[in-house]
């Protein structure tokens, strides 16, 4: 089979190598699928230039999730077959013909789903509906805070937060990003490029505080978000974007700007931060992943979820994709197809 590895970090143009490789064969209690299309997230641009301390050693074939059909069984697998439809995540090897991977972390999906909407739905809607529904819970009326907003996680969370009658606070790096999240039914968009959000965010809500703040961009994010928050109010991370625009040095100070925060001041305060890894959830809870899963994919069907498409490339391209995503002028979900429409 053709995969896409990675043969060294740094740009996308030199990183990329298309090697024929084994087609895995799945084990007990896995599913092969064959792919048909694949997503890109933040934490691939993260891997390719060495930033992703989980992403493989090199030469690596990373990917986290695939959609298409399941064409082999392990043993022990009981609640799919060949034949099944879906949408995977992958523990790694998703940049492939064929990926391997955990039958509990599949789910599968109708086909009104178009695979390149699909290919959203695992890790980025997953990581969403997790950070937004498991781990806190919004309420109607909440004041909520979603930092790269127009992003696959971000308008996932929009999605989820809007659905809860949420206020939603936005923030991107453009006037046409500014746009689509009001498209998306942000109610106050902000360009954090012009505008400090901290500032945006406390002319609304004054002493009230936020009810909840998702970020995906880490460094001293976290720490005007905590200030930003009322009494029960929760910070959630999932993503460290600044490191990968950063030299060692402004690594270093992204670091440090996550700030030292001290458990006693969040008890006092009735302040959280929640820390999210959808990698480490699938490997020590998978039936959490299965359930998040298939609760996305039920979302979906009824309207709350609606996957947006923001670039389409082949598999070829992956490079050109790779570049498009980290360059930070796209929107929703970019999708490499593997196999044509």
């Amino acid at each position: 089979m053709k995969g896409a590895v990675i043969v060294k970090t740094g740009k996308p143009e030199e990183a990329f190598e298309f090697r024929e490789l084994p087609k895995p064969e799945p084990k007990e209690g896995e599913v092969l699928v064959e792919v048909e299309a694949f997503g890109l997230n933040y934490a691939d641009v993260m891997a390719r230039l060495g930033l992703y301390r989980d992403a493989p050693p090199l030469p690596a074939l990373i990917g986290y999730e695939v959609v298409g059909e399941i064409v082999e069984v392990g043993k022990g697998v009981l609640d799919r077959k060949i034949g099944d439809r879906v949408v995977a995540m992958t523990r790694f090897g998703g940049y492939a013909e064929y990926a391997v991977t955990d039958a509990r972390a599949t789910a599968v999906i109708p086909a009104n789903i178009d695979a390149g909407q699909a290919t959203a739905l695992a890790t980025q809607y997953g990581t969403a509906y997790f950070a937004g529904e498991e781990m806190v819970r919004m309420h109607e009326g909440d004041h909520v805070l979603i930092q790269a907003a127009a992003g696959g996680v971000g308008t996932a969370l929009v999605q989820l937060a809007k659905s809860k009658k949420c206020v939603i606070f936005g923030t991107a790096g453009s006037d046409k990003k500014l746009e689509y999240l009001l498209e998306q039914g942000v109610d106050y968009p902000i360009n954090y490029k012009t505008h400090d959000f901290y500032d945006e965010v406390k002319k609304v809500v004054g002493e009230r505080g936020l009810d909840v703040a998702f970020d995906s961009v880490g460094g001293d994010h976290i720490k005007k978000s905590l200030k930003l928050l009322g009494a029960g109010g929760r910070v959630v991370g999932y993503g460290a974007a600044r490191m990968t625009d950063a030299n060692v040095f402004q690594q270093l100070g992204v670091v440090w700007g996550f700030g030292f925060h001290s458990p006693i001041s969040l008890l006092m305060q009735s302040k959280g931060i929640i820390g999210v890894n959808m990698l480490r959830i699938a490997d020590y809870r998978p039936l959490i992943i299965k359930r998040v899963l298939e609760k996305v994919v039920e979302l979906t069907e009824q309207g709350v979820f609606n996957p947006v498409v923001g670039g389409e490339f082949d598999f070829e391209d992956i490079a050109a994709a790779h570049a498009f995503l980290q360059s930070r002028k796209s929107m929703g979900k970019i999708v490499v197809w593997v196999r044509k429409k």
